[in-house]
């Protein structure tokens, strides 16, 4: 088949291509803002290109699948910059939808988050609770999973959303992992986290996300939770990059149950319809996390 994939230089834009790429042919997506030619192998074509820009059309003329990565890279910029999240997440997918339409793409698979649940949410989470997001990131990929199912039904695009979990790997240049890694390059004595450290969530090595995104797309259901069975409290991430780097800081927090407005606190998936069609993941949380700490120290 031929593949486009939207944000295809990107952390895990990337290792879905070099995947795709062993029985497919896959055009890489990307405006490169954040992603990198040198993560995409060299059978996997690149064509440089903004989502929110015209133009779309053309890439996905001879496209039989579109997988839409491609959005805002952080979940936390808003109210600092008002028009990243609509800009990159809502009008980016927008163009997205409408080139596949007008080029006769046959299946469109959306990425979407975990944070579209809100936190009132029961732990874990099935994919039928009801979407009631509290951050403006949350809000665009809840409104982009709309625009999608709406797209669907009227042009009858075959659709796979699948909801994300933390994904962690070694070319995620971003989040608590990485954060505190540096922090802790620079102060080996202290590490500041953000909020009481108590934030639990689930975290999933982004090579068992990419099988979950495989399995997601062959089945004939439309939406997938993808995350580990468990999960990791801030401090116990920070307890996992001091072991790894060989020290033991002092913890110094900024108060509050949240890292940031809009942060949910607890977050856990529940994964049994992705295990069903027959997935699992090979990591856990904490093993999720050992093994980011131990790529990107490896970098």
């Amino acid at each position: 088949m031929k593949i486009a994939v939207t944000g295809g230089a990107g952390f895990i834009g990337s290792h879905l291509c070099e995947k795709l790429v062993e029985k497919h042919e896959v055009t890489a997506v990307d405006n490169f803002s954040s992603g990198l030619r040198e993560n995409l192998p060299e059978k996997v074509e690149i064509v440089e290109h903004d989502i929110k820009e015209k133009g779309l059309e053309e890439i996905f003329q001879d496209k039989d699948v579109v997988f839409h990565l491609a959005a805002n890279p952080k979940v936390n910029t808003f109210p600092d910059d008002r028009d990243k999240d609509f800009d990159e997440n809502l009008e980016g997918t927008h163009n997205v939808l409408d080139a596949a339409e007008t080029s006769n793409v046959e299946e469109i698979i959306f990425t979407s988050s975990s944070v579209v649940y809100g936190e009132d949410a029961e732990i874990p989470t099935p994919e039928d609770a009801n979407l009631d997001p509290i951050s403006m990131y949350g809000a665009t990929k809840a409104g982009g999973e709309h625009m999608c199912s709406v797209y669907s039904e009227i042009f009858d695009i075959d659709l796979t959303i699948v909801r994300l979990a933390n994904i962690v790997g070694g070319r995620n240049q971003k989040g608590v992992i990485y954060d505190f890694i540096h922090k802790l390059k620079d102060n080996p004595e202290k590490l500041v986290i953000l909020g009481n450290g108590k934030q639990r969530k689930s975290y999933l090595h982004v090579e068992d996300t990419v099988e979950g995104f495989i399995k997601a797309w062959e089945s004939d259901k439309t939406v997938f939770n993808i995350g580990s069975e468990d999960s990791i409290d801030v401090d116990g991430i920070a307890e996992i990059v001091a072991e790894e780097m060989d020290l033991e800081p002092e913890y110094e927090y900024t108060g509050g149950e949240k890292g940031w407005e809009g942060d949910v606190p607890e977050m856990r998936l529940s994964i049994e319809k992705l295990k069903n069609e027959g997935w699992r993941p090979e990591h856990n949380s904490s093993s999720s996390v050992r093994k980011t700490v131990q790529e990107l120290l490896d970098r």
